[in-house]
C-alpha cells in the first residue's frame, strides 16, 4: 500500500518512523510519503491561509496550494485503474472505526489531507472528487488543532492490518472491536501480585473454558463501558451460556437483537 500525507507540519508525522509502522516501511510493506504543503505555494511568504469570505473568526486554508499538492501526489502515482482514496480528517466526517480501518486497508493508495485553522476551502474538496474518492473522516466528537493527530491514529490502525505488519496475525482477531465487542482483560506472570490473583480459569489449561470465560468477559466489559456496541450485535445465534450472561447483565434477545431491560442506561448491574 502507498500512503501520502500532506501537511504544513511534516515533522509532526515523524512517529511513523517508529515501532511496527516504521518497520513496515523499512521492510517495503508500506510505501509512505509525507509532503510539505508549503512546497506548493508561490509567494515569498509561503502562505497557505487567508481570511474567510463572509467574515468570522480564524483563517481558511487556500485552495491553490492544496490543488497543486494533491495533483502532484496523483501524478506521482502514475496511471491506475481506480482513483486513490483521499481522506480529509474532519469533525464533520464519518466516524472512524475498526470496520472502516479494515475497509481502507484493502485500498492500493490512501492520501491524507491534514487541514488546519478553520479548515480547507470547500472548493478543494469539490475539485478533488474529480481525481480521488473523497472521504471526510472523524476520529470522534471533538475538535483538534489539525489533522495530523488523526492521521497518526488512522495510519497506525490501518497499517497494522496489512499482511506481514503484525508478527502474529491471530492477535488481530482477538482484540477490541474485531468482533464488535471490547477485548477481554489480559494477565501475565506472576499469578499472584499484591494480593491480587489471576482468574483461576486462566490457569486451568482447559482451553474451552478459557475461551468461554474470555467471551463472557467481553460481554461484561462492553456492557459496562460501551453498551452502544451491544445494540448492533447479532444475538440470534448465541449459545445458551452467552444468553445467560447477557441476561444477568440486563439484556434479553428479541428477534435476534439485544434489548436492555429497565431504564436503558446500558450499565452492568452492581
Amino acid at each position: 500500500m502507498r500512503i501520502d500525507v500532506v501537511s504544513i507540519f511534516p515533522e509532526y508525522l515523524a512517529p511513523l518512523e517508529l515501532s511496527l509502522i516504521g518497520k513496515a516501511r523499512q521492510d517495503g510493506l508500506l510505501d509512505l510519503h509525507v509532503h510539505d504543503l508549503r512546497d506548493f505555494t508561490t509567494d515569498k511568504h509561503r502562505s497557505v491561509d487567508d481570511t474567510p469570505y463572509g467574515g468570522g473568526a480564524g483563517m481558511v486554508m487556500k485552495a491553490e496550494p492544496w490543488a497543486q499538492a494533491l495533483a502532484s501526489v496523483a501524478e506521482a502515482r502514475g496511471v491506475q485503474d481506480s482513483k486513490p482514496v483521499l481522506i480529509v480528517p474532519s469533525p464533520a466526517g464519518e466516524r472512524f472505526n475498526q470496520a472502516l480501518a479494515y475497509e481502507l486497508a484493502e485500498e492500493d493508495q490512501l492520501v491524507f489531507a491534514c487541514g488546519r485553522y478553520e479548515g480547507i476551502d470547500e472548493r478543494v474538496i469539490e475539485w478533488a472528487e474529480e481525481h480521488f474518492t473523497v472521504r471526510p473522516v472523524s476520529l470522534g466528537d471533538y475538535v483538534l488543532n489539525g489533522g495530523e493527530v488523526a492521521v497518526l491514529a488512522m495510519v497506525e490502525a490501518i497499517g497494522r492490518l496489512l499482511p506481514g505488519v503484525v508478527g502474529n496475525p491471530e492477535s488481530l482477531v482477538e482484540e477490541s472491536h474485531s468482533d464488535g465487542l471490547l477485548e477481554y482483560p489480559v494477565y501475565t506472570k506472576p499469578a499472584s501480585w499484591r494480593d491480587r490473583d489471576v482468574p483461576a480459569v486462566l490457569l486451568s489449561g482447559n482451553h474451552g473454558k478459557i475461551a468461554q470465560w474470555r467471551r463472557h468477559e467481553q460481554y461484561r466489559r462492553t456492557a459496562e463501558r460501551r453498551p452502544d456496541l451491544l445494540e448492533s450485535l447479532d444475538a440470534g445465534t448465541l449459545p445458551r451460556a452467552d444468553r445467560t450472561v447477557l441476561a444477568d447483565l440486563g439484556y434479553d434477545v428479541v428477534d435476534g437483537q439485544l434489548h436492555q431491560r429497565g431504564d436503558g442506561g446500558g450499565q452492568a448491574p452492581a
